[in-house]
């Protein structure tokens, strides 16, 4: 939905922080800014599991390494959350091998580092 400019048509880009930060302090978010609003949507997409590749196409960055440059802090939880289920299916994953896995030998006969 667009936000309407003051005769009714698209609100251009040149007039919009004039209406949108006495807005914004009328109602006591004063210093809110829209690029707080992008972060705040940012944020919001990567708590509902959003993936880096989402958030990218979201905000319109060139590239998920962009995306992660930026907002990189937002993900940490994500990798908590990936070892924690990895923990789980290592534990109660079944052994698949009983026999110990041999040392791989170089030509010189000691083993690999």
């Amino acid at each position: 939905m667009a936000v309407p400019g003051p005769g009714g048509g698209p609100l251009r880009n040149s007039n919009f922080r004039h209406r949108f930060d006495p807005a914004v302090a009328r109602i006591g978010l004063a210093p809110l800014t829209p690029h707080d609003l992008r972060d705040t949507a940012a944020s919001l997409a990567v708590a509902a599991g959003a993936s880096v590749k989402a958030v990218q196409r979201m905000l319109g960055h060139a590239s998920a390494a962009m995306t992660l440059d930026v907002y990189a802090g937002l993900f940490d939880d994500e990798l908590d959350d990936v070892a924690d289920r990895m923990g789980a299916a290592a534990e109660s994953a079944e052994p698949r091998c009983q026999v110990p896995v041999p040392v791989r030998r170089t030509l010189s006969g000691r083993g690999a580092t």
